[in-house]
């Protein structure tokens, strides 16, 4: 670790918006309820383990066996689930159970609404309680309420099953951006991020061909009661302490911290002031739009380009591979520039082209390879949210400041969710311009928003240098964090005391503004 990052006491910044804070944290140690329970353990042990490439390569190779599996099924599952209407709405589901107007679109919509109300207990939660018994609980539950949902048959009964699938979901993403940030460093957070957000683009695959062999059941039932059925039936059916502290050593240049139980009212103060959650929902919001219209409505925007429904179900299938090959690509591509702006902008402006495209494009028989090639480009949108994921979770620190923040972003994602299927009606077909035209502007943006944020944290980091230059340290340190390891740690810091340990700031539970060592990444 490099010297420029060793603590020294707190000194005032008179320029500080925190000094309150700062000064009650630095002139007590900390209680054991607020300690974080990484640095709890090192203490216990006393010090210190080398970090080297060989057992950080060893311990990053376990974490990804042991915990990366259960979140990929697991999200593939909820992402499943919810493409389930969708399907159900190309075999009929909107005839039979006899939905007029708005009420297709507010299935679509009900879902996010949930979720938007549930956030506050969902961030709550998740400081107070195990990550695992929280996760089990809402999946064999979500299951559960998706296997109802085939006794439905009208918009009451729908409306219902979905409000309760929603509530059930609604702490799937906040949980798992947790887990990312409990066990993965800030340069591997972005490719993890995408990885299990990806499962929307395999579910888009397998989801499709599934759906397209249980519509062909000759069967009492309803394709689309098949449908819920099968998807909700499905769904109901680590390390020893020397590795421990080498995955402590791997989070400790996160400067973040790594789990605490204790829920801070501060920490909530200090999100709800900082811009930069402001932006993050901003752009959760904007993408969020378009991706509860598509999500909702990509099946039938792709049959009113004259496909029959079995068509309509197999052409969903690139849809989702360009999905994967996008969040995957595109994290990989902000992991090795380490900047997720302009990775962000590009993605952009991508969709608007295709959007451009579904605007001007004439409809007809003769014009349906250009007007799926239109679809396809759009598909690259879904890349975006997990990039902004990753973005916020690696420049909050604090554990109930990142739990409220994760909760804010929900919430402004459900928001969009919610509006945008309602931008789609059927009544609109084939064209659905108001909804192409409110995605095309959003889009752009998104664009001013990314740029908003990248100054925005290039002056947090200049205040936070300001603030160590004021302290009698180094204005200039190294992050550490998005860098590979290269090196063994100093001599004199693998065995640090009880003393130095404690002075060590990085483990902690302290926010961004609150560590004068944070480093903001663009």
């Amino acid at each position: 670790m490099d010297d420029e990052i060793r603590k020294s006491p707190v000194q005032e910044d008179p320029g500080s918006m925190n000094n309150a804070v700062d000064r009650s944290l630095d002139q007590t140690s900390l209680s054991d309820a607020d300690k974080d329970r990484a640095k709890a353990l090192v203490q216990r042990v006393g010090h210190r383990v080398e970090l080297t490439p060989e057992n950080n390569k060893r311990i990053f190779r376990k974490i990804n066996i042991r915990i990366l599996p259960v979140i990929l099924f697991i999200y593939f599952l909820q992402a499943l689930d919810k493409a389930t209407l969708a399907y159900a709405s190309v075999f009929g589901l909107i005839e039979d159970t006899h939905l007029v107007g708005l009420q297709y679109s507010w299935l679509g919509s009900v879902v996010y609404a949930a979720q938007l109300v549930a956030q506050p207990v969902v961030a709550y939660s998740l400081v107070k309680f195990p990550l695992g018994k929280f996760l089990a609980g809402t999946v064999f539950a979500w299951g559960a309420t998706l296997t109802c949902m085939a006794a439905a048959h009208n918009f009451g009964g729908l409306l219902t099953a979905r409000l309760f699938l929603g509530l059930f979901e609604a702490g799937v993403a906040p949980a798992f951006i947790a887990v990312t940030q409990m066990w993965w460093r800030r340069r591997e957070q972005p490719v993890i991020l995408a990885s299990w957000y990806a499962m929307n683009g395999v579910t888009n695959m397998l989801g499709s061909l599934i759906t397209y062999g249980l519509g062909h059941i000759d069967s009492s039932l309803k394709e689309y009661q098949i449908i819920f059925l099968f998807f909700g039936l499905i769904t109901t059916n680590i390390l020893n302490e020397e590795e421990k502290l080498i995955a402590i050593e791997r989070l400790r240049a996160n400067q973040m911290g790594i789990e605490n139980y204790t829920w801070k009212w501060e920490h909530v103060r200090e999100a709800a002031v900082d811009l930069k959650t402001w932006l993050w929902c901003a752009m959760l919001f904007s993408i969020s739009v378009p991706s509860g219209g598509v999500s909702t409505f990509g099946p039938l925007i792709v049959q009113s380009f004259g496909y029959n429904r079995f068509e309509t179900i197999l052409f969903n299938i690139p849809f989702g591979a360009v999905q994967l090959v996008a969040t995957l690509l595109s994290a990989y591509v902000a992991t090795k520039i380490r900047r997720k702006a302009p990775v962000l902008v590009f993605l952009s402006v991508i969709p608007s082209v295709g959007c451009l495209m579904l605007l001007f494009l004439p409809r007809g028989a003769g014009h349906k390879g250009p007007l799926l090639a239109a679809y396809y480009i759009i598909s690259v949108y879904p890349a975006i949210t997990p990039l902004i994921y990753s973005w916020q979770a690696g420049n909050t620190a604090g554990e109930t400041k990142k739990k409220t923040t994760t909760a804010a972003l929900i919430i402004a994602q459900s928001a969009g969710n919610i509006l945008g299927p309602n931008l789609y009606t059927p009544a609109e077909k084939p064209l659905y311009r108001r909804g192409l035209i409110s995605n095309l502007v959003l889009f752009l943006v998104l664009i001013v928003l990314y740029a908003a944020q990248w100054f925005y944290l290039l002056w947090r980091n200049r205040k936070q240098a300001s603030k160590r230059n004021a302290m009698g340290k180094n204005a200039d340190i190294v992050d550490t964090s998005m860098a590979k390891i290269k090196s063994e740690l100093p001599d004199a810091e693998k065995h640090e005391s009880v003393q130095e340990i404690e002075r060590d700031k990085s483990l902690d539970d302290r926010t961004d503004f609150e560590n004068e060592d944070f480093v903001y990444t663009y």
